[in-house]
């Protein structure tokens, strides 16, 4: 199936959901988890880290999380035109949800507006409360880290402070997710882009558009569990195949 094919069905449909994943972030300078060169497949530790179960019970470990998020800022990601060819997406007229597992913010600096986008796995722009599910702006958070307190805790209550983001072993948000569901169920086109599809319940959404009728368009970099079921599928770099899909919109 063409781009051009896919195009036409964009432009005919009143409602487009998308569902992004760490491959839109890659050209962005964020690698992605379970590619050639993702953070897992480097080091696999890494995916040990992400797990609730440790950052509750190993002190050394969040410590060490925290220098690394102090480290990362020193360079602070921008969005890539894959970013910005969604965002136009959304201003044509052709974007009903956003649905994303990134947790970067990047699709809201892009120019997609906050109400459209279900932040599925959360944010790492906030840090959240562990006790009293106080938020703070990440930023805040750092600052403290930078001026010495390596293991910081909640200042209202005293708990265990965490990025706001969904680690291995904690649930999804259900509003969060009825949301993405409902999305899915009501769309005429579904597209897929940069994500495996290898994590539940996320990776379900697709299979739930598609017995709902809507035409789902895949486009990653290595093959998905879902590209025989698809009605179209692109391996072409996003930040190519993403902005030609858009002008072939205008």
């Amino acid at each position: 199936m063409t781009l051009h094919q896919v195009a036409e069905w964009v432009a005919t449909a009143d409602r487009v959901v998308l569902l992004t994943g760490a491959g839109v972030s890659t050209a962005s300078g964020i690698p992605d988890y379970r590619g050639p060169q993702g953070v897992w497949t480097r080091d696999p530790a890494a995916e040990r880290r992400a797990t609730i179960e440790v950052w509750l019970t190993e002190p050394e470990t969040r410590r060490d999380i925290w220098r690394r998020r102090v480290e990362r800022t020193a360079i602070a990601p921008r969005p890539n035109d894959a970013h910005a060819a969604i965002a136009e997406l959304e201003r044509l007229g052709h974007l009903d949800t956003l649905v994303t597992q990134n947790t970067d913010g990047l699709h809201q600096d892009a120019g997609n507006s906050r109400e459209r986008v279900i932040e599925i796995h959360g944010t790492n722009r906030e840090v959240v409360c562990l006790e009293c599910s106080a938020r703070t702006p990440m930023a805040e958070i750092l600052d403290r880290v930078r001026e010495g307190d390596q293991d910081p805790h909640c200042e209202r209550c005293g708990g265990l402070l965490k990025a706001a983001t969904v680690s291995f072993g904690q649930p999804l948000s259900p509003v969060q997710l009825d949301r993405a569901h409902r999305a899915a169920t009501e769309g005429e086109v579904f597209l897929a882009l940069g994500t495996s599809l290898a994590v539940y319940p996320v990776a379900a959404l697709p299979r739930v558009a598609l017995d709902t009728g809507s035409r789902l368009v895949v486009a990653n970099a290595e093959p998905t569990p879902y590209d025989r079921a698809a009605h179209a599928v692109f391996a072409d770099d996003l930040v190519e195949v993403l902005p030609a899909l858009v002008e072939l919109l205008r």
